[in-house]
């Protein structure tokens, strides 16, 4: 099985690992290729290297940008359509020997559906949505399956002429997983956070993108309630919430379970992995300042569905921290994502030829 990822953010990458873990353990060899290695490398840096400054410094016209894509015609269309016939060849090379290739980033799967459609690509070819939100991008009707994380995303994918199917999340095994009472006190100790005081996770991303200091602020209106924000490898956001009064800053980190253990809520303004790892963990989330382009996308859709709320302005933060208040140690086990029917690696592994050994005990 190959894999196509991409290195842009982690939200991509962290799912193309948990499924090449699942299907490890049903007996599938399978590894990553990132598709942007596959480009030129004006391709390669344009996709790699001015995503997060446009959304920081442009974001109206990264908003411009999305939206374009949405129409092949456009300009933003026809620079995509080039990056993607310029991966065909090299992917073509790649998946030689493979059964099948899945990605989970939505240019690759455009090329996968462009080499399916003419006949070029011979095994089938799969692409698992990672955003809340469907895009033109993420949908083309030469792919063997789409593959969704929710049925919200699925249902808002219909418009696009193509059948999506929810098969539940793809992050670590770790967030599925009870996490012990002390664990709270622990982390909050740590952090140097009371156990009495409310708590909102913000998280934004590896690169630490958006509008995070408003989220702080509005926050800190709140007469009691804490902001650990979680600023990944920002370490220009991280020096400038440095000395706020509440307010704890992270780089990166690898306990992200116990982080959410010990908070009350999540906040997020994108609705990438760092949410869907909450919505295993059981952890409530909201959104806040969602970035501009798929961030405002994935906003509207969770808010639609029920899943998230999407907070228009300070008062209602405040408000929401307020509602749900502060978590008891011992709670309701989070929603149980992951059934037989319903994991991204059988649909994959199916798609293989080959099913192997239920990777449930190694999920759940």
């Amino acid at each position: 099985m190959l894999v196509l990822s991409a290195a842009i953010g982690q939200g991509h990458d962290g799912a193309a690992r948990e499924l090449v873990r699942r299907l490890d353990r049903r007996g599938v060899a399978a590894h990553v290729l990132d598709w942007t290695d596959l480009l030129p490398t004006w391709g390669r840096r344009a996709l790699r290297d001015l995503y997060a400054p446009s959304v920081h410094h442009t974001p109206a016209l990264f908003d411009r940008i999305f939206t374009d894509l949405e129409h092949p015609r456009r300009p933003a269309s026809v620079v995509t359509q080039r990056l993607i016939r310029a991966a065909e060849e090299p992917v073509l090379d790649a998946a030689r020997d493979v059964d099948a290739v899945v990605t989970t980033y939505p240019l690759a799967g455009q090329t996968l559906g462009a080499l399916r459609a003419i006949g070029r690509l011979d095994v089938p070819a799969l692409t698992y949505l990672t955003d809340p939100a469907a895009h033109r991008l993420w949908c083309h009707p030469g792919l063997d399956e789409h593959l969704t994380v929710t049925d919200a995303t699925a249902a808002d994918g219909a418009r696009y002429g193509v059948r999506l199917r929810s098969v539940g999340p793809l992050c670590a095994p770790r967030f599925s997983r009870p996490m012990p009472v002390a664990t709270r006190g622990r982390v909050r100790a740590e952090l140097g956070v009371p156990d009495d005081a409310p708590v909102a996770l913000l998280v934004s991303g590896s690169l630490g993108m958006g509008e995070v200091e408003k989220a702080v602020d509005a926050l800190g209106r709140h007469p009691r309630a804490w902001s650990v924000v979680a600023c990944g490898r920002n370490i220009k956001l991280r020096a400038r919430l440095a000395d706020r009064e509440r307010v704890v800053t992270l780089g990166w980190r690898d306990d992200v379970p116990e982080l959410m253990a010990a908070a009350d809520v999540l906040v997020h303004n994108a609705g990438g992995l760092s949410f869907t790892e909450a919505l295993v963990a059981g952890l409530p989330a909201v959104t806040y300042r969602p970035i501009p382009g798929h961030g405002r996308a994935n906003a509207a859709v969770l808010d639609e569905a029920g899943i998230a709320p999407w907070l228009r302005g300070p008062d209602e933060l405040v408000a929401a921290i307020d509602r749900f208040g502060v978590r008891p140690l011992r709670r309701r086990p989070p929603r149980p994502w992951w059934t037989e029917e319903r994991d991204a690696s059988a649909a994959v592994a199916r798609h293989a030829g080959v099913l192997g050994e239920p990777a449930l005990s190694a999920v759940g």
